[in-house]
């Protein structure tokens, strides 16, 4: 029956009886089913995938009325395909389903969703070659055309493939007589973290770690502050490491070293999350969402502690964005890192500064109770097997340990070889950032983060030798008076970690 309206025509018929209607209902009965019943779940989802004949509102596609439906009907549509495949893959992956997924990611490229599940099928068929090759093409096009990295359910899918977690099983012999194949169990667990594993032992900072872990319990928001090379990343990952059975929504530590652009802080932290694709991009009939919106709705009421490292290059768009981010996130906590503090509400400092170093020559049963010559043992010994701490080495270690003012990176390289104070080796065998690669990288980096101000100051400091006064320090100013000289007093002091200027040298 045609009913007519004062706005037109409309044709009246039950819900039910409108494929779209009907196939809504039963794409999300099919969703519901995924967690309880796969067999189900596949059952109601092919149900609802037939009633597709053809695009969307076919006839009327092309109405601008009709874009927001037709948009919403396919976006869908692909979301049933993907439950389906997933309660495929409980049954096992077969030839025609890793041909039917690889034809849907050649549709839907940037699909992470069934880029795993193409790495999953492809793995459970004993093709783990052609997993991984799948893995990095995915990669790849992530970081060429959004610029983000995987995220830590794709990653986790990824490194499953590479333990071989996702392996066929091999066939079981039934008391019945033939052999069947023993379905595989359940996708991997999500990830609660992408702290990586520590490959070298953490020495000393036990005190640090505990005050953290203090602070925390009436803070959310705690900064590590201190020179470049005192240990912030690797004290904030220990840290973070600690604090993951409080925190049921896992760690996330986010490396802002490599990005050059204000801008692009909100991208870099929403990477972490599977709340970005396609939809971060503008579709027709729709406008793109900020990347810090996408974030807080990502976040939500999420309970997880996230690590912002090395804020100090844009420190004022880490401070605005951290700002945002507590303020909208109730069960949110930071742990950021620093050569200078945030400067926001509720921030906690906690200034990281070198190791102790035996002020006077001891035993080497002494020398080891410092944490700086612990440390020197520990690379030492891995990196020259045999080194020990002994009476014939302990003197040339202390004063190892004491040139480099105890500062862990420069102890960790010179463990290698020393054979200047600043022309260290750097140890190609480990992955990390350029300026953590030597001292003078270290130096280069602080260099450059300084205004014009500061570095004339600083050059003209370099005359005196082994300190000064305040009051010779402050007749170098570049400043004609003291009024204009106090904003780069400033610069320099706080990139030290000290709250004031000392009293002496």
């Amino acid at each position: 029956m045609v009913e007519s309206f004062p706005t037109g025509y409309r044709l009246a018929v039950a819900a039910e009886t409108v494929d779209a209607v009907r196939f809504e209902a039963l794409a999300l009965a099919g969703r519901e089913q995924l967690g309880r019943d796969p067999g189900r779940a596949r059952a109601l989802l092919g149900e609802a995938l037939a009633l597709w004949r053809g695009p969307a509102l076919a006839d009327a596609g092309g109405a601008g009325f009709a874009a927001p439906a037709v948009a919403r009907l396919d976006g869908l549509r692909l979301q049933a395909l993907e439950d389906r495949v997933e309660a495929d893959l409980t049954a096992g992956a077969t030839d025609r389903l890793v041909a039917e997924l690889e034809e849907l990611v050649a549709a839907h490229p940037l699909s992470e969703r069934l880029g795993a599940q193409l790495l999953r099928a492809l793995a459970l068929q004993g093709r783990q070659a052609d997993a991984l090759g799948a893995y990095e093409r995915l990669r790849a096009r992530l970081a060429d055309e959004l610029g983000i990295d995987p995220s830590p359910e794709l990653q986790a899918v990824h490194v499953a493939v590479l333990r071989g977690e996702l392996a066929p099983k091999a066939p079981a012999t039934t008391p019945t007589g033939p052999l069947q194949t023993v379905p595989d169990g359940p996708p991997p667990a999500t990830a609660r973290t992408n702290l990586r594993a520590p490959i070298t032992s953490f020495v000393g900072r036990g005190d640090d770690l505990t005050r953290i872990m203090t602070a925390f319990a009436g803070a959310r928001l705690v900064t590590l502050t201190g020179p470049g090379g005192a240990g912030k990343t690797r004290l904030a990952a220990e840290a973070g490491a600690r604090l993951l059975e409080r925190m049921p929504d896992g760690v996330w530590i986010v490396e802002l070293g490599s990005v050059v652009d204000p801008v692009d802080l909100p991208q870099a932290v929403l990477s972490l999350f599977g709340a970005r694709e396609l939809r971060l991009l503008a579709t027709p009939g729709t406008a793109a969402v900020p990347p810090l919106d996408r974030l807080v709705e990502a976040l939500g009421g999420r309970e997880l502690l996230l690590v912002v490292d090395n804020c100090e290059h844009l420190v004022a768009a880490a401070a605005a964005l951290v700002d945002h981010l507590l303020a909208r996130c109730p069960r949110l906590s930071v742990l950021a890192t620093s050569r200078e503090p945030l400067g926001i509400a509720g921030e906690v400092l906690h200034p990281v500064g070198p190791l102790a170093v035996p002020e006077e020559d001891v035993s080497p049963a002494e020398a080891l109770a410092s944490p700086a010559v612990r440390l020197l043992a520990d690379r030492g010994a891995a990196a020259r097997p045999g080194f020990a701490v002994d009476q014939a080495t302990v003197g040339p270690v202390l004063r190892i340990c004491r040139a480099l003012d105890g500062m862990p990176l420069a102890i960790e390289l010179a463990a290698a070889r020393l054979d200047d104070r600043f022309r260290l080796l750097a140890d190609g065998r480990r992955p990390v950032a350029g300026r953590h690669q030597t001292l003078r990288a270290v130096i280069d980096w602080s260099w450059e983060l300084l205004g014009g101000a500061e570095q004339v100051l600083l050059r003209r400091l370099s005359v005196f030798a082994g300190g000064a006064t305040l009051e010779a320090a402050e007749r170098r100013w570049p400043g004609p008076t003291a009024a204009t000289s106090w904003p780069c007093r400033e610069g320099l002091r706080w990139p030290s970690g000290h709250r004031s200027w000392p009293s002496g040298r």
